[in-house]
């Protein structure tokens, strides 16, 4: 009768607290988090693990964040994927523990929803965002590896997420996100899934940013990390954690006013005090929550660390009789991002894109490359963004090059180092297999150069999707299956072809 997306134009929906929180009160020990593996690890503090050894403390948990007045419930499964898991040697539980982490809430919010059935619950899918990142190099003496690749990212997410929507989860929340690239393998993981199920769920994205400059931990701007965010599956975007509420405020109005998504909040309760405690009581956060609400700008909100029932239940209160925040009819604007955003707008005249970094069209930069140079061919990138480059165009196609190889090494050089990673890339072959290893490689909005319809429609349409789900904007060629165009009209029928 109801779903997520039909409620949240008429009402500001709570979600609830925080389920570690809730866990660590309890003061369980290892036997409670045993499931009998023969895995050699200590299992004590591997949350997730209690939806399969302890699940009613669990449902317990959920009813109590219901009870106190929350419409959405999260699953206990922020951990649940195989890369967090294998901390604990139980990457093979992973689809249980999502699906019955799903099973455990859904039954808790179908029963309250039967008591009082004017005031819905729903099953939010919790995704973590792992404790590895794609962007950042973990030894700062070698910038461009990486302890996690793209697709082990997607890889992860997929068996995660079709155990949250085999449970029957309402919404997908991809949350605590510290770096979009991560966020964009799960993005793409759970349209894989939901396209292979015929499944119509929603997906929730929350940032945390790390400083009060707004940034999150891999350098973007929180503008920068929405623009990376867009895809036709998200419903809404926020942040939660780090900070408390007070903190928060500034960049949730931020996000309310240049975004034409829901909005999501769901901070601490303050900042951990010297014990890793928090002392934010609810009557304290209520009033941010209050603040926020009555400006109109809320549409979820619920709490992250240190939150309890209490603290729901005051924000509850809080936003009753409140109107949700109405999504804005904003000014359609061309954005492309690296850490920072470049808008392209009749204000901006044109955009300078460096093309410096191209083999076929610089003698010395194909010869750095070939060399093995990469120190002084990333000088020439800093240096093209010193001169004015407002994007910079990166290309290897060459015979004696393995393209994708340097693509993928260089590119993670270049976000290796803030001067140049602030400035959206256009990533350039002829190849789509080097394209899509380029999108892989970056956080932010990129821009594929090029595909075209040479090879025809079906080929131009399944390109072109793959590039939309990686969030990057195109360039289109003028071909098609009878060569370039060479007259007006045949541009103009060639661009109504790909536009169509």
């Amino acid at each position: 009768k109801y779903t997520i997306e039909t409620l949240l134009p008429n009402k500001i929906l709570v979600l609830d607290g925080a389920m570690g929180t809730a866990i660590q009160q309890l003061n369980l020990v290892e036997a409670d988090f045993s499931c009998g593996c023969q895995c050699h690890h200590s299992q004590k503090g591997n949350n997730d693990i209690l939806t399969i050894t302890k699940p009613d403390v669990i449902k317990d948990i959920h009813k109590a964040y219901l009870q106190a007045g929350a419409d959405i419930i999260e699953t206990n499964t922020f951990n649940a994927n195989r890369i967090s898991q294998a901390d604990y040697g139980l990457e093979s539980k992973v689809y249980d523990i999502n699906y019955y982490g799903a099973k455990i809430a859904r039954e808790a919010a179908d029963e309250y929803t039967e008591q009082d059935p004017s005031k819905p619950r729903f099953v939010a899918g919790s995704i973590g965002p792992t404790n590895k990142t794609a962007s950042l190099s973990p030894d700062v003496e070698n910038p461009g590896i990486r302890n996690i690749s793209f697709d082990e990212l997607r890889a992860a997410y997929e068996e995660q997420i079709e155990g949250l929507v085999d449970g029957g989860v309402d919404v997908l929340l991809i949350e605590t996100i510290f770096d979009s690239l991560n966020a964009r393998a799960a993005i793409i993981a759970a349209d894989h899934v939901l396209t292979s199920k015929a499944a119509f769920v929603p997906i929730m994205i929350s940032g945390t940013i790390t400083d009060k400059s707004g940034r999150i931990l891999t350098g973007q701007t929180l503008e920068a990390f929405a623009e990376s965010m867009k895809h036709d599956r998200v419903i809404s975007i926020g942040l939660n954690c780090a900070f408390g509420p007070k903190d928060l405020v500034p960049f949730i109005k931020e996000l309310a006013k240049t975004q034409n998504l829901f909005i999501s909040f769901h901070p601490n309760a303050g900042l951990p005090n010297s014990l890793g405690g928090y002392d934010e009581t609810p009557a304290e956060m209520a009033v941010y929550v209050k603040e926020l609400a009555e400006e109109g700008l809320l549409n979820i909100v619920g709490g992250c660390c240190g939150t309890t029932p209490d603290h729901i239940k005051a924000i509850y209160e809080a936003v009753q009789g409140v109107k949700p925040r109405a999504i804005p009819q904003l000014e359609q604007t061309t954005m492309y991002c690296g850490l920072e955003v470049v808008k392209v707008n009749k204000e901006n005249n044109f955009v300078n894109i460096g093309e410096r970094l191209n083999v076929a069209g610089s003698i010395k930069f194909a010869r750095l490359i070939r060399e093995g140079n990469y120190e002084e061919a990333l000088s020439i990138a800093k240096e093209q963004v010193e001169n004015g480059a407002q994007i910079i165009d990166v290309n290897f196609d060459d015979g004696l090059l393995d393209a994708e190889k340097e693509m993928d090494a260089f590119l993670k050089l270049i976000a290796s180092e803030p001067e140049i990673a602030k400035v959206p890339v256009m990533i350039d072959s002829s190849k789509f297999t080097v394209l899509e290893i380029g999108l892989k490689a970056i956080q932010g909005k990129a821009i594929v150069n090029s595909i075209s319809l040479k090879a025809g429609e079906q080929e131009f349409i399944e390109q072109a999707t793959i590039i939309k789900n990686y969030g990057a904007g195109i360039v289109v060629m003028a071909f098609d299956e009878q060569g370039q165009a060479d007259t007006y009209e045949r541009k103009t029928a060639i661009c109504a072809r790909a536009y169509r």
